[in-house]
Parts: structure tokens; C-alpha cells; sequence
């Protein structure tokens, strides 16, 4: 592990994707599977998670064919998504030591509250999956929806704790997070395909989030 000796002390924000990272799941894979369409939502997303394809684009076609899955049905199976390992152990040990935590997802709010509140992060950004009568429409809004829409996101969490993107350490895994890569202080790649390596400080390969633990601490006198 080769990490920065003059790592700027005022960092304490440390900023986390939810899917394959935070848990051990794709949010909207999960969904598809309950949807019946599971094997052609995987399909696009691993097409976008490899930057094979744009984010929006992607997002907006997974979407749509979630249309008519029941809001009860989505929740049973967002609720069954495993917690990465260590994560948990993770957010408890930044916490300890007197880190600020945000999760930037381009995930669901449905999902991605439920996370944050279990693990104890401050700050939750993610999109909305539009619901009528019971039942989602195939329709999703907020501020997550377009490429590079997470480096705008970064600033505004940033300033909201007083500090710049990079100044700000940032954990993930694909294509979407290279924008927020190319602006932190210091990038952590953890469970993440190749397209985002080139852009880490660090390339995490053991599948636990505790394996986070020493580098902070290399970073963090």
C-alpha cells in the first residue's frame, strides 16, 4: 500500500458509493430480479459499471423496465441486500476518530436511507424512483442522474461541512466515480473494476472494508 507522507491533516470527510462498495449488492440489479427482467438489467448495468456505456443512459434504460414492480415487492427485496463485510466496522472506527461520512449513490433513495441509517452515515445523496398507486413507473428523478453528476454532489456535501473536494478522501468501485476520483485529496479503489484503477492513490482488493482501516490511518497521524 503506497500512500501520500504529507497527507493534509484538515481531511475529515470521507465520502462512499453504496452498490458493491458500502453493500454487497447492485441496488438496481436487486430490484430487476423482482421485476422478472433480471438478466437484462445485469446486463446494461455491467456495460456502464465498465464505462462501456454512459451512466444516464444506462440508468434511465434499467429504469424503465423496472415499470410495474409493486413498492411493497421492492422494499422486500432491497431489505435482503447484504452489508459489505466490515462495513459496518468501517464507518464505526472513522466515526471513532472523528470523521464526517457521506454516501453518494446513483442508487435509490429507498435503499440507500435504510443503509445510512443502519451504518450511521451523516450524509445520504441518491435518486428517487417514481411510485403511483403502490407501484413504481418506470420513472427516476434527482440529483444523481447524469454523468459526472457526483462531483457536483461532492461540492455541495463538502461545503456543507466546511471543507473542499480535495480536501476529502472518496472510497468506490466503477465508471460513475472517476469524477469524484479526479478531484479528492486521496482516492481509495475498493472491489472495483479495472476502469477506475488507473485513477486510484490505493487499489483495495480484499473483498472487506476493514482492509480500509490501516490506510486511513497511514493517512490520518
Amino acid at each position: 500500500m503506497n500512500c501520500s507522507d504529507n497527507f493534509d491533516e484538515k481531511v475529515k470527510l470521507i465520502v462512499f458509493d453504496m452498490d458493491s462498495t458500502l453493500i454487497d449488492a447492485e441496488t438496481i440489479d436487486e430490484l430487476a430480479v423482482a421485476a422478472g427482467v433480471g438478466d437484462e438489467v445485469s446486463r446494461i448495468t455491467e456495460l456502464a459499471m465498465h464505462g462501456k456505456l454512459d451512466f444516464s443512459e444506462a440508468l434511465f434504460e434499467r429504469v424503465k423496465l423496472l415499470k410495474g414492480l409493486s413498492v411493497d415487492k421492492a422494499h422486500e427485496a432491497l431489505d435482503k441486500m447484504p452489508f459489505m463485510p466490515g462495513a459496518k466496522e468501517l464507518i464505526r472506527h472513522l466515526r471513532s476518530r472523528g470523521y464526517k461520512t457521506a454516501m453518494i449513490s446513483g442508487g435509490f433513495t429507498m435503499a440507500a436511507e435504510r443503509v445510512g441509517e443502519v451504518l450511521g452515515i451523516d450524509h445520504v445523496v441518491a435518486n428517487v424512483l417514481i411510485a403511483d398507486k403502490g407501484h413504481l413507473t418506470g420513472e427516476v428523478t434527482g440529483p444523481l442522474t447524469d454523468q459526472g453528476s457526483k462531483e457536483f454532489v461532492l461540492e455541495d456535501i463538502s461545503r456543507k461541512y466546511n471543507t473542499k473536494p480535495e480536501e476529502c478522501i472518496v472510497v468506490g468501485d466503477g465508471a460513475n466515480d472517476i469524477c469524484i476520483f479526479k478531484v479528492a485529496k486521496y482516492a481509495i479503489a475498493f472491489n472495483s473494476k479495472p476502469i477506475l484503477h488507473e485513477h486510484a492513490d490505493i487499489v483495495v482488493t480484499i473483498k472487506d472494508l476493514e482492509a480500509v482501516i490501516p490506510v486511513i490511518e497511514s493517512l490520518d497521524p
